[in-house]
């Protein structure tokens, strides 16, 4: 019989976890439909079965997580009858077991982290009827959907019943844990509390462990250097300005950000080495511009790719960047519009941080850190004057972008934006 294994959802996928089984055993499957949803390092995903038949077996359970690769289902032939146990499992329809065959293993003991669901079933003993988005919402926030009555068609609970009901209760996901201690001088403390008070633990989602562990090995691995400069934002907001009174009512105005994208995006493709990667003793050189735009997300940071952002205008890039930001925050992004990223923007600007070191985006060559812009006094032509100034720090991987190159690459950019006609060439 056919198997379903972990599909490889993402060009970094190592592991997924289930989420939530759209079939069920028994159910008739066709090419195309959903069947289950995976989170992967980037995001969660629908998968679509490549085979059809009846699903005759669910090997992993929701909450299960396992690599690339494992068997998660069966499907059997259409049709095919299916044995379930006492507590509704899929059993094999063989015959007795010989002497000579192995014990089976309950399909938890063979899961490498089973985590036990945290959404009850229906009364009925059928499955209760949510979207996706609601049921991460749920199970992140420790809502019961068996308590909820959905809003959406047919009864289906959506993420706005879950969002009203997590309102009317404590949203805490991890309960609190106290301990009990010594102080940093020594002195035990009472029953939970501790001279820095009472502690309590909150483990990572699956987003939050991947960007740390990313996280440090680009540090690790990566022998970062920075350079910093400061741009004069004048005649850009200049530019912006007339852009705005001269976009219709309800269309798209590109903001600053836009503008420093577009940028990067025409200077990355006169510096292909900055449009690169080192990997495996050897540099790989793209031939699509594709800037990633670094998101807050509700638990961690997303970065979203602008697809071929060198070939697109203001308007477009801009369009693009709202609706993958919004993607980013109600969760609907998916795993191809994370991937394929060949240089990152990461903005703070907007926090009123005027400048900061980030992290590279491995297995990318550099990011470009943007602070606020800021109107203060500069020196023109020997007279005290005032201007729009914007930080901005590169950080490079000094195996594969130099000093030199490094500094071209930056200036190309300071050039662009203090000239932005130039970014509608």
């Amino acid at each position: 019989m056919p198997e379903i294994v972990m599909p490889r959802l993402s060009d970094s996928m190592e592991e997924g976890t289930i989420l939530t089984w759209m079939k069920q055993v028994g159910d008739e499957v066709a090419v195309g439909d959903e069947l289950v949803e995976i989170e992967t390092d980037k995001a969660n995903m629908a998968y679509e079965s490549d085979v059809a038949g009846t699903l005759s077996q669910i090997l992993a359970q929701e909450g299960d997580t396992l690599p690339i690769g494992a068997p998660i289902a069966i499907v059997g032939e259409p049709g095919e009858v299916v044995d379930r146990d006492d507590e509704g499992q899929a059993s094999p329809a063989a015959g007795p077991a010989t002497a000579g065959d192995p014990p089976s293993l309950p399909v938890a003991e063979a899961s490498s982290a089973t985590v036990p669901p945290t959404v009850s079933p229906a009364d009925d003993g059928g499955r209760v009827k949510a979207s996706p988005l609601a049921r991460r919402i749920a199970r992140d926030e420790g809502v019961d959907l068996s308590t909820l009555t959905g809003s959406g068609p047919g009864g289906r609970i959506v993420k706005a019943d879950v969002e009203s009901a997590r309102s009317e209760v404590p949203s805490s996901s991890t309960p609190p844990t106290a301990i009990r201690g010594v102080d940093e001088e020594g002195t035990a403390g009472a029953a939970g509390e501790t001279a820095k008070g009472q502690t309590t633990y909150q483990d990572l989602t699956r987003l939050q462990q991947v960007v740390s562990r990313r996280m440090a090995e680009s540090k690790a691995t990566a022998p970062h250097f920075y350079l910093q400069t400061e741009i004069d934002m004048s005649a850009a907001v200049e530019a912006r300005g007339r852009l705005k009174r001269l976009t219709p009512e309800g269309e798209v105005v590109p903001s600053f950000n836009d503008m420093v994208v577009k940028a990067c995006a025409l200077a990355l493709r006169e510096h292909p080495l900055a449009n690169g990667a080192y990997r495996d003793g050897r540099f790989e050189l793209h031939s699509r511009v594709n800037v990633g735009v670094a998101v807050a997300a509700r638990d961690a940071l997303v970065v979203p790719t602008v697809f071929d952002a060198d070939r697109k205008g203001l308007r477009e890039i801009a369009t693009d960047a709202r609706t993958l930001a919004g993607k980013v925050r109600d969760g609907s992004i998916t795993p191809p519009e994370l991937s394929g990223g060949t240089f990152t923007v990461s903005n703070l600007g907007m926090y009123g941080v005027t400048n900061f070191s980030a992290v590279i985006n491995a297995p990318q060559a550099a990011i470009l850190a943007v602070g606020a812009i800021t109107e203060r006094p500069v020196v023109r032509d020997g007279e005290i004057t005032t201007a729009h100034v914007l930080g901005v720090t590169l950080a490079c991987d000094h195996r594969i972008l130099y000093g030199a190159p490094a500094a071209e690459f930056l200036a190309r950019i300071r050039a662009l934006l203090e000239e932005p006609l130039s970014l509608a060439l």
